[in-house]
């Protein structure tokens, strides 16, 4: 085997940092770089050319075999072990040694020193507590004082404890990292496209423990047979030309259901894999949905759908995946990142992946190439007892939608940033997205910037209602001079007969009083990454007599 040129540099900076620094590095390639090659290498390395002895260690059976594969295959002469319950293995004395942590993170004793330990999806390793990574590698350092810890991983991140480099851990610093977008371009990866899903549960209410959604509530909200029969028809429309769809449910019970409405409504066979389903069944299921060739499977056709519960989210390898289906939410960016990375992978006649977003997930985490651990956020309190109206500045109770004195709207609350919104925003930065949207209501007010000064100019800040709780806005630049005053006279003489006002106060009033044209729909465009949408087109009704001409006089 041959190392892919990012493949070696990624060796070649874990073999700089080694010799240089001494603590502990973490090379990071996306899901489907081949980090399983790079690890290999790394320990046919360390046992060929300096007489050592490794430990690569991963926490799931798919994972265990590919290591070792690799290694065999790339260096044959070298034992290479395996010591997995799930595997039936027991190997202990060979050079090099594939162990699954559950296995072994008792028994770091029983063996003899290493003098390097590679940890695959690193990642998995807390900063704190006594998990059993940390139990195995603190015993091994007791065992062997010297011996070097390296990390590989597509997410250097953790959701409770952010980056997981720090100098008082057993993981130290990036040594190494190149992106999807990269390895898209230089067609190493399958490049990805999404698509708006249209009936989705809203999860807006779904209450936050232990830093995920509650799985009694998410289920409830998404197992709603209506909800899950339109979103099943939705997955068939827009997979029809699709050869490998993989759907990640939000439970067992969840996920039976839409097996079980894909057969009834559509005809489809579809997979099913959790935790306990048994390991024959499970190989046999996944051997079909990979097309693999199998004795077993008594020339049954490949399958098409395979939907699974928290299983198939690393170290299962599908090259035929070309649709990814999330109708679960998430509030771990490392675990959407996880389940769209099975769609990476390059096959032949794959053009790319298309991913499905039922669960509001790249909205609330953003493009998957620029996922990054968020701060923590503080409590804030409760909402303020009362707001101040922005025309009469009378003050009233927070639950106002408009305000009781004179009538004027309340613009839209923001929504909170885990609330579940439009599913159509780009699954990596830079995908645009325009989409039409029919417009309910236009609510016309004044905006000043926040903090500016008691004389700056002033806009028309105008927000169209697009959905039952979702609203675009704009800003018209009256007040301005140069090029945004132009822009203004612009936007005010496609709606209204009247001159451009040069004020903002004159500005609404004319609004209010029904002067402009109203939008019939708008189309907005997203840019994946970045932080606003905006407005492109306009579909306007026809512009209503002026003032000048109703006037008397």
């Amino acid at each position: 085997m041959k190392l892919r040129g990012y493949q070696q540099a990624a060796v070649d900076a874990v073999y700089d940092h080694l010799r240089n620094r001494n603590d502990n590095p973490v090379a990071v390639l996306p899901t489907g770089a081949g980090k399983s090659l790079v690890l290999a290498k790394i320990a046919s390395d360390a046992v060929s050319r300096w007489s050592g002895r490794v430990l690569i260690l991963a926490h799931v059976k798919e994972l265990l075999e590919q290591n070792a594969d690799k290694v065999r295959h790339l260096c044959p002469e070298i034992k290479v072990g395996l010591y997995s319950a799930g595997l039936k293995k027991r190997d202990t004395n060979t050079p090099i040694l594939v162990a699954g942590i559950q296995s072994i993170y008792k028994r770091a004793c029983d063996l003899d020193p290493f003098d390097l330990i590679v940890v695959d999806e690193a990642h998995l390793i807390s900063k704190k507590g006594d998990g059993m990574y940390r139990q195995f590698l603190a015993d091994c350092k007791v065992i062997n004082p010297h011996v070097r810890v390296i990390g590989l991983t597509a997410t250097p991140f953790r959701l409770d404890s952010g980056m997981i480099c720090s100098p008082d851990h057993f993981l130290n610093h990036v040594c190494y990292e190149i992106g999807i977008k990269e390895l898209i371009r230089d067609g190493f990866l399958c490049p990805l496209i999404s698509k708006a899903g249209i009936n989705r549960a809203d999860f807006s209410g779904v209450h936050v423990r232990a830093g995920e959604f509650v799985s009694d509530e998410v289920d409830r909200l998404a197992g709603d047979d209506a909800l899950v029969s339109a979103a099943c028809a939705e997955i068939v429309e827009f997979s029809s030309d699709r050869r490998a769809v993989l759907i990640f449910a939000t439970s067992v019970a969840h996920g039976q259901q839409v097996v079980e409405t894909l057969a009834k409504n559509h005809g489809i066979e579809c997979g099913f894999v959790m935790g306990q389903t048994p390991a024959a069944e499970r190989d046999e299921v996944l051997a079909r949905f990979r097309g693999d060739e199998c004795d077993s499977l008594f020339g049954r056709e490949p399958m098409r759908f395979l939907c699974n519960v928290n299983v198939l989210t690393t170290g299962f390898d599908a090259p035929r995946v070309d649709c990814v289906v999330m109708l679960r939410p998430t509030m771990s960016p490392g675990l959407l990142y996880q389940c769209v990375g099975r769609g990476f992978r390059l096959h032949p006649n794959k053009q790319n992946c298309l991913v499905l977003d039922f669960g509001g997930n790249i909205e609330r985490h953003g493009p998957i190439d620029q996922i990054k651990p968020k701060e923590k956020q503080t409590r804030t309190g409760q909402l303020p007892p009362a707001k101040e109206c922005e025309r009469c500045h009378t003050l009233v109770a927070c639950g106002y939608a408009n305000c009781p004195e004179c009538g004027h709207p309340f613009p839209p609350p923001d929504r909170e940033s885990h609330e579940a919104q439009a599913s159509d925003a780009g699954v990596l930065s830079g995908e645009v997205t325009d989409t039409e949207y029919d417009v309910h209501d236009v609510v016309y007010r004044i905006h000043r910037k926040r903090d500016a000064e008691e004389d700056a100019p002033r806009c028309l800040r105008a927000d169209y209602m697009i959905g039952l709780d979702h609203w675009q806005s704009e800003f018209i630049c009256i007040e301005h001079s140069g090029f945004a005053r132009r822009k203004a006279e612009i936007w005010w003489r496609e709606r209204c007969l009247d001159p451009c006002p040069e004020n903002a106060e004159e500005a609404l009033e004319l609004a209010d009083a029904g002067l402009l044209a109203a939008a019939e729909a708008i189309t907005v465009r997203s840019i994946a990454g970045e932080r606003y949408d905006r407005i492109i087109k306009y579909r306007l009704s026809e512009i209503p007599n002026s003032a000048l001409e109703e006037a008397p006089f």
